[in-house]
């Protein structure tokens, strides 16, 4: 699975210590286009459809009243227009209710 996949959910996680599900998408693609940021976009959307439809707790019942993330994992790290957009991202997932973060794979 991965950033390529739109429908897929990548891998989805649970915090033992707080309940806190994490829906997390991969991404091994380099930051050189902005088809690229489509990809991210087109992903997400999936996210936040699968958790807004309530799709998300018929899978995950234990999910329920509990927080929500959304993270991405980068192989690359983003490049300036990158930074931007995720920083977009950022803000309309949190507008969304739920937190968005995004972390570069170390090797």
């Amino acid at each position: 699975m991965s950033i390529e996949e739109s429908q897929v959910i990548d891998i989805v996680s649970t915090d033992p210590s707080d309940g806190s599900v994490t829906l997390v998408a991969t991404d091994h693609l380099e930051w050189s286009d902005r088809e690229h940021l489509l990809l991210v976009q087109e992903k997400f959307n999936c996210y936040l459809s699968y958790i807004e439809s309530g799709e998300i707790y018929k899978s995950f019942p234990k999910a329920k009243g509990n927080e929500i993330k959304l993270l991405l994992v980068c192989k690359h790290k983003p490049n300036e227009d990158a930074e931007y957009f995720l920083s977009k991202c950022s803000k309309i997932i949190g507008d969304a209710g739920y937190e968005f973060t995004y972390r570069v794979h170390e090797n």
